[in-house]
């Protein structure tokens, strides 16, 4: 597992491209696919954040933080915009930040007020895949990364 800095320096091109989909919309938005032991997969709308080299999420209780905390796997996917409908897939693990400073540093680059009840998660990439196409494109170019080979 390596935090979205480390990837970033392994894949600088593949790391803009991936920041440019998370933050299509303003704030960062994307698809959040937790699981648990043998349960099926849960699909959550999260607002997500690249804050001094960390991928994070801030999370009120609820079945995707009990997901992370237990089992930690995790997928997260950018929205689609159709009239421009690259792709960004990330896979890998979360991990709870219990840091303080850490904490104040991504809440004060946060889109909305975080108060205690909120849980902070870094999401460690292991795979990124990225596909660009333009709207009449059929497949995307897909390029990807993958933490277990550097790139």
């Amino acid at each position: 597992m390596v935090t979205w800095g480390e990837f970033q320096a392994a894949a600088p091109d593949l790391a803009a491209d991936g920041r440019r989909l998370l933050y299509a919309r303003g704030d960062g938005e994307a698809l959040l696919v937790t699981v648990r032991g043998e349960a099926a997969p849960r699909i959550h709308p999260v607002n997500v954040g690249i804050v001094d080299g960390g991928l994070y999420v801030f999370l009120l209780p609820s079945a995707k933080r009990t997901d992370l905390e237990q089992d930690g796997r995790f997928a997260l996917h950018a929205h689609q915009d159709p009239a421009a409908p690259d792709e960004l897939a990330v896979r890998g693990r979360a991990r709870t930040v219990r840091d303080p400073a850490v904490r104040t540093a991504v809440a004060e680059a946060w889109s909305f007020e975080i108060d205690d009840s909120y849980l902070l998660v870094e999401l460690l990439p292991e795979q990124v895949i990225v596909g660009l196409r333009r709207a009449d494109e059929w497949p995307p170019r897909y390029r990807s990364w993958s933490a277990s080979v550097g790139g």
